[in-house]
């Protein structure tokens, strides 16, 4: 696969990895897919929550295996907000918000009634699925309960740093691996996004339309990729918004680099953290707090080298304190890079984080940041990190897993912080021998009639703009948006791009290729009363 002031979507992932070659079987899929029995989906009530009033809820059985369609099945859970002028319904809107491992059903609950238009909303029955795999469809676990896999997970820093964390994390990884192998065996191999866009196939058939109507945001990207590929003819519109470019994720282009090395997640998040220090000295002391300390970038980095070896002891709202390392500050650094509304408060961040010398004297009432309040409290969405190991079972790995060391030494010369983090994603899948026999690995290019809308924003730290042509290019006939601003995909952040999408999806009139729009606000402008924001989803 998501930092707001409503509340993320988000995923912070690991992995990547047990199988055939996979192009063989899935280039049949298609064919086979039409013979599968469609699911009937019963709607009913999301509870008695008052919040979900509005929406609709059903859980339906796919294939857990496509090749033998009569067998087992995998439940895959779902939600609607039905279309509010059903005598103008189009269809239904298919969405993803990215991951992977991030669930469909609380995004279009949380945020399908500020994310999308009020035409959008009017003409669409708006649905979100957890993919299988993911929350309620059947996830895949690591551990038989909660408690002991968070215990596999304990004392371990977001990355290593020194060779002894390294041989720790690696030794860490091993076990994990070994777990989520013994817990959930038939399961993951089952789980590739191939499988996930035959199971999309078929909830559009259940729900009665012809052809579909999806926005994919971050891996979400890449499910439409590859449900573009394995189903040309039964597209309408694909609204592809902050693209993971498919070879990269894959490991099709014959690149063997880690995963977290091929996506260069490590190159975007470091320049988009260069422009979060430039948009702060624009923005000045009263409007960017860290401005106040001197140049943004010097002490930004300062404090970074500083916490590698003194870390800091903040005390927390709830009585507790948490410790910042200098791994952490980096990884919370990257997931707010996400927003551009939520600089602000990293910038705050920053500011405890450089001046904690001085202010630890009045610790007692110190207010803790609210990005490290949000980090923390964070940490307890996940249901399991079984849910994002989709790369470890389709795209292909270093197979190098004790070289990751020397990878990540590379990518930090490259991308200073940033790129060592990102290096050590998926070191996980090189210790998980599963693969899907029926995932998709390429090659990508697609006969796609219809004109697609592709969106890249220019400093996206987990999608990079780099990404946003190679990936249009995959299409026939792609109309290429470039966001001019900040952030992972456009969610809640450009009125403009909204208005692009709801014609396209509403009217099918897409832009022309090149389009350009702008960012609502630059990231320190003081937020409009009661404007709501959205974050998008997380790739990792």
């Amino acid at each position: 696969m998501s930092t707001s002031t409503v509340r993320r979507v988000s995923t912070v992932l690991a992995a990547v990895a047990l199988v055939v070659p996979a192009t063989a079987a899935a280039a049949t899929a298609p064919q086979a897919a039409a013979a599968q029995p469609v699911p009937k989906i019963n709607w009913g009530s999301c509870g008695n929550d008052p919040a979900l009033k509005a929406f609709q809820c059903a859980t339906v059985e796919v294939p857990t295996d496509y090749d033998r369609p009569r067998g087992s099945t995998t439940t895959i859970a779902l939600t609607r907000l039905p279309a509010s002028d059903p005598a103008r319904r189009i269809g239904t809107l298919f969405t993803n918000p990215g991951g992977p491992g991030g669930p469909g059903v609380p995004f279009v609950q949380q945020f399908a009634q500020i994310a999308y238009t009020p035409q959008v909303r009017a003409q669409f029955d708006i649905l979100g699925f957890d993919p299988r795999g993911v929350g309620k469809s059947d996830p895949v676990t690591c551990a038989p309960t909660a408690a002991e896999e968070a215990a596999l997970l304990a004392g371990q820093p977001p990355f290593p740093v020194t060779p002894a964390e390294e041989r720790s994390f690696t030794r860490s990884n091993v076990k994990l691996a070994l777990s989520c192998l013994t817990t959930s065996p038939d399961r993951l191999a089952h789980y590739s996004t191939a499988n996930v866009a035959r199971d999309m196939d078929l909830l559009r058939q259940a729900v009665g339309d012809q052809k579909l109507s999806y926005v994919g945001y971050s891996y979400g990207t890449y499910l439409g990729a590859t449900y573009a590929k394995l189903f040309p003819n039964k597209v309408r519109a694909l609204v592809l918004d902050g693209t993971l470019e498919t070879s990269w994720y894959s490991g099709s282009d014959g690149d063997r680099r880690p995963i977290g090395v091929r996506l260069r997640q490590g190159d975007g998040a470091a320049e988009t953290f260069a422009q979060f220090k430039a948009e702060c000295k624009k923005a000045g002391p009263m409007q960017c707090s860290l401005a106040k300390l001197g140049d943004p970038s010097t002490v930004a980095e300062s404090t970074l080298q500083k916490l590698k070896t003194k870390p800091v002891v903040i005390p927390l709202p709830d009585g507790t304190t948490m410790t910042v390392t200098y791994q952490v500050a980096v990884a919370v650094t990257f997931q707010y890079l996400y927003e551009p509304a939520a600089w602000p408060a990293l910038a705050d961040l920053y500011s405890e984080l450089a001046t904690s010398g001085q202010a630890r004297a009045k610790a007692a009432a110190a207010k803790a940041p609210e990005a490290l309040v949000e980090w923390n409290r964070r940490k307890e969405e996940y249901s399991s990190i079984g849910e994002v190991l989709q790369p470890c079972i389709e795209a292909k790995q270093s197979g190098r897993p004790f070289a990751y060391p020397a990878f990540a030494d590379a990518a930090d010369q490259k991308a200073p912080h940033f790129g060592r983090m990102r290096a050590w994603v998926g070191q996980t899948c090189e210790f998980l021998p599963i693969r899907d026999t029926d995932a998709f690995l390429g090659p990508w290019e697609n006969r796609v009639k219809s004109p697609v809308l592709v969106i890249g924003t220019r400093y996206d730290p987990a999608t990079p703009y780099q990404a946003t042509r190679p990936y249009s290019d995959l299409y026939p006939d792609a109309r290429m948006v470039t966001v001019e601003g900040w952030g992972h995909t456009t969610l809640g952040k450009s009125t403009c791009a909204d208005a692009k999408i709801t014609a396209y999806l509403t009217q099918l009139e897409a832009p022309a290729d090149g389009t350009t729009c702008q960012q609502d606000r630059k990231p320190f402008d003081p937020a409009p009363a009661a404007k709501k924001q959205v974050q998008g989803a997380v790739v990792q």
